[in-house]
């Protein structure tokens, strides 16, 4: 993610969780944001709540233990790359500490991001392969950062950082939460302590900025954070927060702002432009990336987001991959405030820069869409088999922060 910032083809009836979700009508134009038909029926979070439950619930890791033991791709093939990962050995060493800063001077944030990736990625392989040794890595990771860390700060990316990692280790200690050597009370109350102030600050009041100035990815990563904190701790509240302001929340992280225009391609596919898409590429799919982490949770916790106001986060997704994997689609002029005046800008083209560049953010979308579901996923899928498949995670994309911005291993956890 950068550090600067001034800023369906459908084949079947929309699938619910917990209840039928109310949705606009399929749209065959460019559609304005305005146009668009968003549900306000109040949100509730479950009464209960199922651990595991974020990125991966029980069955998840069921089938993949099943899949690796019997050697059968794809799932060997993903296993192998998670085993290969210098952040899977069970003698990585966590780097604790109490202050991280991102943004400004004295940036230290890579601690924090590397040491969850291998807390991670050491927890899917004692879940997976039954490794006590892993177990005991991650446990040792994720305890020390929960009694050492205190507070998360720099410049306004100490906003990204509080989002991205705070979504991020809540995962690797949902994974955790039932094994005897994890301290689950501390890592409940450092999130709910360190990170959730910051990530309720920004959705409220993106740091003091034009409610539009901030793109996309980061409102997604915020809301991510109060989502997987509300699992964790079993917050309701926090749930609902996160679940309201996908659906209906005033800055761009929202479904409806963050997909603002809607059209029908020649052979007759659902698109949906996403809101980086004048930017880069890079953030783009970073989108896909965090939107659906969001939705995975939900789905984990019985909420559809991925299908809410007729699967506009798919059209998104659609769009993204049918780019970036290499055919053109439409734009419409994305006009913007920008500062703390709202001064206006414009983007008249999509961006080109990064295109195609490769995140373990397509497996998720794959597997759910075209196999949870059963509808045609024409370009996510090209983009996840031709482009992707199979994926790895955090240390197999780069080593700077753009590299840890999914947690990965797709291809292993959601393959069905």
């Amino acid at each position: 993610m950068s550090r600067t910032s001034p800023h369906e083809h459908l084949r079947r009836t929309e699938l619910s969780r917990r209840g039928l979700l109310k949705t606009a009508g399929g749209l065959t134009a460019a559609v304005a944001l305005g146009g668009a038909t968003v549900a306000t029926t109040a949100h509730a979070a479950p009464a209960t709540f199922t651990h595991p439950g974020m990125l991966h619930n029980a069955g998840d890791i069921n089938r993949a233990k099943v899949r690796v033991a019997a050697g059968t791709d794809p799932w060997l093939s993903g296993w192998n790359k998670l085993t290969a990962n210098s952040h899977s050995q069970s003698t990585w060493t966590n780097r604790a500490t109490a202050t991280i800063i991102r943004g400004g001077d004295g940036q230290n944030y890579s601690l924090l991001y590397n040491d969850i990736a291998a807390a991670y990625q050491n927890a899917l392989r004692w879940k997976v392969g039954g490794t006590e040794a892993n177990a005991v890595c991650a446990a040792n990771i994720l305890n020390a950062w929960s009694t050492t860390l205190t507070s998360v700060t720099g410049n306004a990316d100490r906003f990204l950082a509080a989002g991205l990692y705070g979504w991020q280790f809540a995962n690797a200690c949902e994974l955790m939460r039932d094994y005897s050597g994890f301290n689950l009370a501390a890592a409940q109350q450092m999130l709910a302590n360190v990170f959730y102030p910051l990530n309720n600050s920004f959705l409220a009041n993106h740091n003091d900025a034009c409610i539009t100035n901030y793109w996309a990815n980061w409102d997604l990563c915020n809301m991510a954070s109060i989502l997987a904190i509300g699992i964790l701790n079993e917050d309701s509240a926090k749930y609902d927060q996160a679940v309201t302001y996908f659906k209906s929340g005033a800055g761009n992280g929202s479904i409806a702002h963050a997909v603002p225009y809607l059209y029908t391609d020649s052979d007759g596919y659902a698109l949906g432009q996403w809101q980086e898409s004048g930017r880069d590429q890079g953030h783009t799919v970073m989108g896909m990336g965090q939107m659906g982490a969001v939705c995975e949770m939900a789905w984990n916790q019985g909420d559809d987001l991925y299908s809410y106001d007729s699967r506009r986060f798919m059209k998104a997704a659609q769009y993204v991959a049918k780019y970036n994997s290499g055919s053109d689609v439409p734009f419409t002029t994305y006009t913007w405030g920008t500062g703390q005046s709202c001064a206006q800008s414009s983007q008249t083209v999509i961006s080109s820069s990064s295109r195609g560049q490769i995140r373990p953010v397509w497996a998720m979308l794959h597997f759910h869409y075209n196999r949870r579901i059963n509808v045609d996923d024409k370009y996510i899928s090209a983009m996840y088999y031709n482009l992707v498949a199979p994926e790895g995670g955090g240390g197999d994309y780069g080593s700077d922060s753009g590299g840890y911005d999914q947690l990965g291993f797709g291809t292993l956890m959601y393959a069905k």
